[in-house]
Formats: structure tokens, sequence, C-alpha cells
């Protein structure tokens, strides 16, 4: 009885500690430390989507990319960031299709790994819009990254697990500026992007 008292109370304490935890965490970017960021690539997701004959919005993943950010408080509309995605990691869930996507639709054989480079940052409250240059199957063109800032803080008990900050991101692009058109109309012009990411500061 006193084994199941005592893990209870454990339970009962760890949920209050996961609740003090959350609480503890900002959603104002400015309390933020400055310093280099980098993305956390366990707790970060790469999202795509395109029409599909309009009946549906085929969805597919990135497995493999990177992303680094440096920042300031003082000076937020400074801040750069940079992402590299590897387009061969493209995930729809079918291998031949995953092959078909990242060579047709999004340029491997051209440019395996696709290249984002922040040219200016605007912030609003706990928003960004990011404007940079995309480049992708041999082309670059700017993109616009409209971003979210969810929260940041020290994470864990004892910030056991570092301090982080973490971001949801979307955007959208036209694969024919990019030279990538087959079967276009079918396949919608339009591919949406959205990012979830978590980034620790570099020590």
């Amino acid at each position: 009885m006193k084994l199941r008292s005592w893990s209870a109370a454990a339970l009962v304490l760890g949920s209050m500690g996961v609740a003090a935890q959350a609480m503890a965490l900002s959603d104002d970017p400015t309390t933020m430390a400055a310093g280099s960021y980098a993305i956390d690539s366990t707790h970060a997701f790469v999202i795509g989507k395109v029409n599909h004959f309009g009946l549906s919005n085929y969805t597919f993943r990135f497995d493999k990319f990177d992303a680094n950010y440096s920042y300031d408080p003082a000076a937020p509309d400074a801040a750069k960031l940079s992402v590299s995605i590897d387009i061969n990691s493209l995930n729809t869930g079918d291998e031949k299709t995953n092959k078909e996507f990242a060579n047709d639709f999004m340029g491997a054989k051209q440019t395996p790994i696709a290249i984002f480079v922040s040219k200016s940052v605007t912030h609003t409250g706990n928003k960004a819009v990011v404007i940079g240059d995309l480049t992708l199957n041999g082309v670059t063109k700017p993109v616009t990254l409209d971003v979210t800032f969810n929260g940041y803080g020290s994470i864990g008990p004892m910030g056991l697990f570092g301090t982080k900050a973490g971001f949801t991101a979307t955007t959208t692009v036209k694969r024919s500026q990019f030279d990538l058109t087959k079967y276009l109309p079918a396949v919608g012009d339009d591919v949406t992007i959205e990012v979830n990411a978590e980034f620790a500061l570099k020590k």
C-alpha cells in the first residue's frame, strides 16, 4: 500500500511539474536570449501539400532537413534564418511515389538540397514575416514565410532539456516559378509547406 501511495504521489507531483513547466514558457519573443539557435530535428516536422485532381490535398513530408537562426531581442528584425531540405528524403508513404515526387515535382535531380536564406524579418508581437530566397530545381526565387512564435523557455526540470524556442511557419510556392510544371493542372501549381519546429539555444 505504501508503495502504491508513493507511486501515486510521484505521478501527481510529476503532473504538477509538467504543468508548472508549461506555465513558465513565454510567448513573448523579446524574452528570448540573444544567440544562435539550431533546430532540434527530433521535434521538428516539414509537411507539404498539393492539390491532386481537385479531389484531395496530397500530403507528404521531408525526413531530412536542417535549420539555424540568430536572434537578438534588442534588434529582432536583424534576425537571420537559414534552412536546408534534402529533397530526396520526401516521404509520401509509397517508395515509388517518393522518387517521382522528389524528381518531377521538387527537382531533386537538379538541386538535391533545397536552400532558403532569409533576407528580411519583420516582427509584430509573436508573429513575423520572413522574406528570403529559395533555391529549388536550380532556380532561385523570393519566398515569404508567415511565422508564429509559440513559446520560449528552459525545458524540463531544472532546465534538463535545455533552452528552446518553438515556431510554426507556413508558405505557399508556385512550382511553375521553379520550372516544375509536370502534370499541371491535374496536380496543382501551389505547394503549401508547413513547418513546426523547436530550436535549441547553442551553448
